[in-house]
């Protein structure tokens, strides 16, 4: 079978990756069919350091069940059992492997901490794709979820009757029961008008420190637009010229493919990606760095984008695509950043990374930037997955698994904080979980900056 994704960048290396060690007598041999996504199966050589139980990223599931069917090294195992048709003809479409992922939540612990650095994340996605090419379409909540970029304009003129199925239980429980939307979970609700909607202007700021691209998101432009105001307000502050990403299409913006990518919807994904790619190469080319705000959509340039098959921009791209907080930290490290900031309101708040954040080694550059708040002191969470996964966390199935990610380290952190402490979280599913597990507010790195600005940022925009 053709892979949905390029793996050929695991093409024309060692074969002794290895099954053999260490996975009991019915594990078999390395996969043999597959070419590059066998021997990104392959890479997994069973030394079980996603067997471990310490705070971190690696493995959410594993630390929650302490069942080693809910380990990268059995998904790994078996994937590659697939692959050699051991589990019969329709492998992919079959209930084993599907169970083997099931509580994957993508957090890319394994791509980092793994010697091996196994990207099971990536090969979940493969393995999805697979199984809706041969099976029907994908359920309607798996295309619900992946199109939400899509779907994001049209939600906001439906902000009233989205609110009602919070505010009344029982149609909250029907769609449970129609679309496995968990009715133990709130709906985040589009805000009234979106950031770029709201912006005037292309480009921002007097440009004397230099010149950025902000590539807004999904749910920074249709759900948060107050963070992307935020980064604006900041950036404009430091005296930087903001160019603002825009998409060639009316009424759809740039979307990264993130949502596609996870429901195993490749060929929507790429499409996507295309679209940023094609918009953002003119920036990259003059060198400009493309910063993002939101961990799993701006990484997936630097990530994923490299395994759509979408040529040599994705590496011109990808050298310039960095998150506010690496942007902020490079300046700082060069001695370039004059951003004036006060005291603020709060003397300190607790940190939860993102699982993107940390998986690509970005936490120090939040750190960093935090210590530049005068006054302020900035505590990290020791922390896993918080549960939420992206979709994962809505999804009925997955409700209790989700909580007790979150309840392993984060939820009872963020509970023990005093109620002075301001929590700070870079994601948005993150920022949703600890609401919801706690009751407590959390704030993006960019609010805390902009709280803490010392002049009132003038510019085109309608709040």
């Amino acid at each position: 079978m053709d892979s949905h994704l390029d793996w050929s960048a695991y093409e024309g290396g060692d074969d002794n990756f290895g099954f053999g060690f260490g996975f009991g007598e019915s594990s078999g041999p390395p996969p043999t069919a597959g070419d590059g996504f066998a021997k990104a199966v392959g890479v997994c050589a069973g030394k079980r350091h996603c067997l471990s139980l310490d705070p971190g990223v690696m493995c959410p599931s594993y630390r929650v069940t302490q069942d080693e069917r809910h380990s990268t090294r059995h998904r790994a195992e078996t994937l590659a059992a697939a692959l050699d048709g051991r589990l019969g003809e329709q492998p992919f479409a079959g209930s084993e492997l599907a169970e083997a992922l099931d509580l994957c939540v993508g957090c890319k612990g394994c791509k980092r901490e793994c010697p091996n650095g196994v990207d099971m994340a990536l090969l979940k996605t493969e393995a999805r794709a697979r199984r809706w090419a041969g099976t029907a379409a994908p359920p309607l909540r798996e295309r619900l979820f992946a199109r939400l970029p899509r779907l994001a304009p049209a939600l906001s003129k439906w902000r009233g009757l989205l609110r009602l199925r919070d505010r009344l239980p029982g149609i909250a429980w029907l769609g449970e029961a129609a679309l496995g939307l968990s009715a133990r979970r709130t709906i985040p609700l589009p805000a009234k008008r979106s950031f770029l909607s709201a912006v005037s202007a292309d480009r921002l700021g007097e440009g004397s420190a230099g010149e950025v691209v902000l590539l807004v998101d999904t749910f920074s432009n249709h759900f948060h637009p107050e963070i992307a105001h935020a980064a604006l307000d900041v950036l404009v502050a430091g005296g930087y010229r903001v160019h603002l990403a825009r998409s060639s299409v009316p009424g759809r913006p740039l979307c990264c493919g993130r949502s596609y990518l996870s429901g195993g919807l490749v060929e929507e994904a790429r499409e996507e990606a295309g679209r940023t790619l094609a918009a953002l190469l003119p920036y990259a080319a003059r060198g400009l760095p493309v910063i993002g705000l939101e961990p799993s959509c701006l990484l997936m340039l630097r990530d994923e984008y490299h395994a759509l098959g979408l040529g040599e921009a994705v590496a011109q791209v990808a050298s310039v695509a960095m998150l506010l907080e690496e942007f902020l930290a490079r300046e700082i490290d060069g001695g370039r950043l004059n951003l004036p900031l006060n005291a603020m309101d709060a003397s300190e708040v607790l940190v939860h990374g993102h699982c993107h954040q940390k998986a690509f080694g970005l936490m120090p550059a939040m750190r960093k930037v935090l210590d530049r708040v005068p006054g302020l002191k900035a505590d990290f969470i020791e922390s896993s997955c918080c549960g939420m996964g992206g979709s994962f966390g809505y999804e009925a199935e997955h409700h209790d698994v989700s909580m007790a990610m979150a309840e392993l380290d984060l939820l009872p952190a963020v509970r023990s904080a005093p109620a002075e402490v301001v929590i700070v979280a870079n994601g948005t599913s993150c920022r949703q979980q600890i609401m919801e597990g706690a009751q407590r507010p959390a704030l993006h790195m960019a609010q805390i900056l902009q709280r803490a600005l010392a002049i009132r940022v003038e510019r085109a925009i309608e709040r």
